[in-house]
């Protein structure tokens, strides 16, 4: 399949192209976020379609939500500068990044708190193994 403006896919070609499952182009076909074309009763992919695929697979890959997304790829064809595209993404990204940090920290504590908690446990089965008393070798809360 070919058109002038470039290559048109099946939903089958294009799932292979992006390594998704055909499930998950109709999926996002059914949310509003891609429109193929028909080519009797069969849907057919084009270039955009294509790339606004791999948008909507990164932003999921990123965190973002689909309406997150979907506004997104919906400002590309209301504003043809891309400004206002191009704000929202910032803004998203800044938040996504806020979000990211903060789960970072949360992360790096509950790590901390888990090699503590490790490090107590393994002196007292050493302990005990050492045949140390048990009132001593109790294993922490």
């Amino acid at each position: 399949m070919t058109e002038t403006a470039g290559r048109l896919f099946s939903v089958t070609q294009l799932g292979l192209d992006l390594g998704v499952s055909a499930r998950t182009i109709r999926f996002y076909e059914a949310k509003g976020l891609i429109a193929p074309r028909r080519a009797g009763n069969n849907r057919v992919y084009t270039q955009r379609d294509r790339a606004r695929m791999i948008l909507i697979l990164r932003g999921k890959k990123l965190g973002f939500s689909l309406r997150d997304i979907k506004e997104y790829l919906d400002l590309y064809d209301a504003d043809p500068t891309h400004a206002k595209q191009l704000r929202l993404l910032i803004k998203a990204v800044r938040s996504r990044i806020g979000k990211l940090e903060e789960q970072r920290v949360a992360l790096e504590e509950a790590l901390k708190e888990l090699n503590e908690v490790e490090s107590q446990a393994l002196s007292a089965l050493d302990a005990l193994d050492r045949g140390a008393p048990r009132e001593r070798a109790r294993a922490p809360a």
